[in-house]
């Protein structure tokens, strides 16, 4: 957290957080194609709603905590109130402790309730992750108060290699176990392995994020020591303070991230009570859509996500010190430089889905086209979510925390009354899942642009912003389709002419979002390595 760091621009902190959130994702999908082929496609319907209610524990419970205290102490830090800043931070712990804690009981002795049948001790084995992601959520929110990514980063890719070794050992083991006993039976434990890796994951992140915390100790006293703020909190006004900022953020996130649940539930019930599909297919069918398609989908989010995470901090900064305009102004970097690889991104899978899915989950290959079908269809909803993500971290950098409630409430009942009549009278099963993604996302993202025009008088770019990364990207997945076909016809290599394509369609996608003036060289220097970036592109006589 030194000086140096803080000065260092929010989109090269956010570009940290986004690095490491991508190199998460890309571990995630390395050990899901093995952990598939260990837990079938029925394992990752278990393991899916199992999760998906977990998640919304974790949502209620911690999940909104390092947004939410990273909000409230750099608001305290911007004043240079580092005492309070501190005194926050120990309230949030003790906050995390109770309700963290009650949220894993919940979760342990509620599993009967909450899950199908076959689920219930897969949710069991998730119920201690709770409480642990709560203290977790606590320190990374205070180094992001500090506008220091670094270690949430770092922390973010420990968690996600122990998963994925624990995730691949514990499965394999539990199903060695009950190998004489039924496919189900062997689906359940093998879900209760990956369950096992992802808690595992968070307990050495956690590890390592009380260990930066004890080597910081000294320069955190040292701060604290030299402050003469006057007035400082009382231990009621922190938790008051911590109540009315995190429970509209939980609400907020909650209803944001909820829609995945409650579609599943509604997906559950309609096929199997009213359609008669055995509880078997329709784990088998949701692990399709959860397991692979939605898991490919969320990769690039993660970029968005990292971006409103740094942004939180920034902007309650510069907001808190009145400052309007150069408000507007990092909001409208962060947006543009979200959909610099958001809608590239979303392109690149729309046009390559089907290779991209036979690369990562080659078994069972009757599911493949499945759900490269349902990916091609969710694409468009990445670069909803990705202004969406990044919109609602803004609402909450300014205070207008009640905003994105109402906005994700709103939209979560428009895509129910989407959804079940595309469930009841047609025949578009897991695609009418993927639209329901769509109609949400797209939503969220139009009313958090209304109410954010509302409070900032912000004004959207959308030529720069939308239009010239979009021309940018068709062309480069028009031609990494192309490129695609003939490699593949030419070697019949699925992994070389993959690669090789999404080589090509990057350069390709980089020289002409410079050519066309969709990224300047001033907003190139800003990414990670921006330096090396215009270097190139100035020995290439692009710039």
């Amino acid at each position: 957290m030194n000086q140096k760091s803080r000065k260092n621009s929010f989109v090269i902190q956010a570009g940290i957080l986004a690095v490491a959130g991508i190199i998460s994702r890309i571990i995630g999908l390395l050990y899901r194609s093995p952990l598939a082929a260990i837990i079938g496609d029925e394992g990752n319907g278990y393991y899916s709603s199992a999760y998906n209610i977990y998640t919304i524990i974790l949502l209620v419970s911690s999940y909104s905590i390092p947004s939410a205290i990273s909000k409230v102490i750099s608001q305290r830090l911007a004043l240079k109130e580092y005492k309070n800043a501190h005194r926050i931070f120990q309230c949030a712990l003790i906050y995390v402790f109770i309700v963290g804690g009650a949220a894993s009981l919940f979760a342990y002795f509620g599993a009967s309730h909450l899950v199908q049948k076959n689920a219930v001790v897969v949710l069991r084995v998730f119920a201690p992750t709770i409480f642990f992601s709560g203290i977790l959520g606590v320190l990374r929110g205070y180094f992001q108060a500090h506008k220091s990514m670094l270690q949430t980063s770092v922390s973010q890719i420990a968690e996600q290699i122990l998963n994925a070794v624990i995730s691949l050992a514990a499965a394999h083991l539990l199903i060695g176990i009950v190998a004489n006993q039924d496919d189900t039976t062997r689906a359940v434990y093998g879900a209760m392995g990956s369950a096992l890796g992802t808690g595992a994951g968070v307990l050495i992140a956690l590890i390592f994020m009380y260990w930066v915390y004890s080597i910081n100790k000294k320069t955190i006293y040292r701060q604290i020591k030299k402050d003469r703020t006057k007035k400082l909190l009382s231990t009621e006004q922190i938790f008051r303070i911590i109540i009315f900022m995190v429970t509209p953020v939980i609400l907020s996130t909650f209803i944001y991230n909820s829609n995945t649940s409650i579609n599943q539930k509604i997906f559950e019930e309609i096929y199997g009570a009213l359609k008669k599909v055995s509880e078997k297919e329709i784990a088998t069918m949701y692990g399709i859509f959860a397991g692979k398609a939605v898991v490919l989908a969320n990769i690039p989010i993660a970029i968005a996500s990292a971006m409103s995470a740094a942004i939180i901090p920034t902007v309650s900064g510069t907001y808190a010190r009145g400052e309007k305009r150069e408000t507007n102004e990092k909001i409208g970097e962060a947006i543009h430089t979200t959909m610099l690889i958001s809608i590239p991104a979303a392109v690149g899978l729309f046009s390559l889905a089907e290779p991209v899915v036979s690369l990562l989950f080659p078994r069972p290959k009757e599911s493949i086209e499945l759900a490269a079908g349902l990916l091609q269809v969710m694409t468009v909803s990445i670069i909803f979510y990705g202004v969406s993500t990044l919109t609602n971290g803004v609402l909450q950098g300014i205070g207008k925390v009640n905003m994105p409630v109402i906005n994700a409430a709103v939209a979560l009942v428009l895509q129910i009354v989407v959804l079940v009549p595309l469930l009841l009278y047609t025949d578009l099963g897991l695609y009418a899942m993927a639209i329901a993604m769509i109609v949400y996302s797209f939503f969220m993202c139009i009313l958090n642009g209304i109410s954010i025009k509302r409070c900032l008088g912000y004004k959207q770019r959308y030529v720069k912003t939308f239009v010239l990364p979009f021309f940018a990207a068709a062309l480069m997945g028009a031609s990494a389709y192309y490129i695609y076909k003939g490699l593949h016809y030419l070697i019949k290599s699925n992994m070389i002419s993959l690669f090789g394509a999404i080589g090509i369609g990057a350069v390709i996608y980089f020289v002409t979002a410079i050519k066309i003036g969709a990224i300047s060289e001033a907003e190139l220097k800003r990414f990670p390595k921006g330096g090396m970036l215009v270097g190139i592109a100035k020995k290439v006589r692009l710039l």
